[in-house]
């Protein structure tokens, strides 16, 4: 599981004082870039491979101005080219669970315009980072 920290900004909320839902994607993407480069993938769009096929959030309970919260990473699915990461966001503080969302990337080859096979090492590298709905809180 790969884990990040986001610290709520005032940009980040909305007249109720509480994070827009628009925001949670940004922590998303965030999170994805990150765990994407820690598998050792670079961050050169010149040779950037993944695409977001889709996204969604469910929203578990409300997170706040200067806020810490806890965005945790893990792998839920590995296909032929594509994969599945789960996000699940939860303040820091109390542990409490504010959001989950789901992503699934694509292994997309820019040059040719068309999704490729997921490379062997990247497959290795993935798994150890799968967790099955057995494992799964």
């Amino acid at each position: 599981m790969y884990t990040n920290e986001v610290t709520v900004r005032f940009c980040e909320t909305d007249a109720l004082g509480h994070v827009n839902n628009t925001s949670y994607f940004i922590y998303f993407e965030e999170a994805r870039v990150q765990f994407i480069a820690s598998l050792g993938y670079g961050m050169d769009v010149k040779d950037w491979r993944f695409i977001l096929a889709s996204t969604k959030c469910e929203f578990k309970s409300q997170g706040y101005f200067d806020q810490k919260l806890k965005v945790e990473s893990y792998v839920t699915r590995i296909g032929t080219k594509s994969f599945e990461l789960e996000h699940r966001v939860s303040c820091e503080q109390t542990g409490i669970l504010i959001a989950v969302g789901n992503a699934v990337v694509v292994y997309f080859d820019f040059d040719n315009q068309v999704s490729a096979a997921i490379p062997d090492d990247m497959r290795t590298e993935l798994e150890q980072h799968l967790v099955t709905e057995e494992g799964r809180v």
